[in-house]
């Protein structure tokens, strides 16, 4: 008896110490990964110049009409029936969602929806385009390089490209990781553009979320005008998963200093890009939904806009939303929908501006495009 005893208690003690050496390494392996992840961790600097590669040689005429689109492709990976799995939200009787997937469903959606991005952007034929979530080598993309597709895509076009998001190995969610991401802000023009430079935003340091969240910046460009001033053309994606907006007030503040700076030099100035600010009080709750109004939504009024610069409202603001909840694959009507793509115009520029309704098909965006000249106050 005391024999079959001392052998349980030896066997006790082996699963202990089995127990205790799996514990033991998973707290190296979890120490190990954040290390990892902290020592992969960097911000770019900001004041960086970016080059300009195939740059155009003419130049803006007064009296001309120019026009430019901003679109946040969704890095290939937003057709119909995606959802993202940072996104969350509730549904009218209070059914709390969350989104599945951490990356593209596949390299073959991913295909398909960056040809269709390519083919709006084609028929819309503008003289600037203002991309965001353009991947370069993403895992969460399966390595589709989309900013080379959309260069050769638009070989007469000088383009200019700014790294937002260059982030390690994010193992999460376990079912789907979101991967290691290389990722930016890509901008074209069909006219010469004479310097450009990339612009840091703050953003928010937390543990977590500076790991999960993009190294967000705007790019602006400066193309000459024949007058001897300049267009200072900005392509800006503000933070997303910013509840009561603290950080994107930061980040506005940066902005409206640029903006007001250049308008008192005498320069014209157009922001394009995803603002993730509901662009008025009237789109915020504008459009049908069967889901209650997101928590991550700030609205973005004339009041908070440097002054000289105005949000340039789409015609057809109340008729087509620009961006859809993604906690939810997307059904009209039924998820959360409003307009955060478009346009801010300094006052010396004349302009109108439309939301193209691509229905989502492509990304969880719609375009706007921008029809503009040039006055003088």
């Amino acid at each position: 008896m005391e024999k079959e005893k001392g052998t349980r208690r030896s066997a006790v003690k082996i699963l202990l110490w089995i127990l205790a050496g799996i514990l033991l390494l998973c707290i190296l392996a979890v120490g190990g990964y954040v290390l990892y992840m902290q020592t992969h961790y960097y911000r770019i600097e900001d004041h960086l110049a970016l080059e300009t590669e195939n740059n155009q040689k003419e130049v803006l005429k007064m009296g001309d009409t120019y026009t430019a689109v901003t679109y946040n492709i969704g890095f290939g990976a937003y057709g119909p029936d995606y959802s993202f799995f940072m996104d969350t939200g509730e549904m009218e009787d209070g059914t709390a969602t969350a989104g599945k997937y951490g990356k593209a469903i596949g390299q073959e959606s991913v295909d398909k929806n960056t040809a269709g991005a390519v083919r709006e952007l084609e028929n819309l034929d503008a003289d600037f385009m203002l991309c965001q979530e353009v991947d370069t080598d993403s895992d969460r993309s399966y390595h589709v390089n989309q900013a080379e597709i959309l260069k050769e895509a638009f070989p007469e076009y000088s383009n200019v490209f700014a790294n937002n998001f260059h982030s390690a190995y994010l193992f999460y969610p376990f079912s789907d990781p979101h991967g290691a991401v290389q990722a930016g802000l890509l901008n074209f023009s069909r006219y010469k553009v004479q310097e450009a430079e990339r612009r840091s935003y703050p953003v928010d340091n937390s543990f977590i979320t500076k790991f999960t969240d993009l190294d967000r910046c705007f790019s602006l460009m400066r193309i000459p005008v024949e007058n001897g001033r300049e267009l200072v053309l900005i392509n800006s994606h503000m933070s997303a998963y910013d509840e009561g907006g603290r950080v994107r007030a930061k980040q506005l503040e940066l902005l409206n200093s640029v903006m007001e700076e250049e308008y008192q030099a005498g320069n014209y100035v157009i922001v394009g890009g995803d603002f993730n600010h509901a662009l008025g009080e009237d789109v915020a709750e504008g459009f049908d939904s069967e889901q209650k109004f997101p928590s991550w939504v700030s609205v973005l009024t004339e009041e908070d806009i440097a002054e000289g610069v105005r949000i340039q409202r789409a015609e057809n603001e109340l008729k087509v939303p620009t961006c859809r909840g993604a906690d939810i694959p997307y059904t009209k009507g039924v998820n959360y929908t409003t307009v955060v793509d478009g346009f801010l115009v300094s006052d010396n520029i004349r302009a109108k501006a439309l939301n193209v309704d691509t229905d989502f098909d492509y990304s969880d965006h719609n375009p706007v495009k921008l029809e503009f000249e040039f006055g003088e106050e």
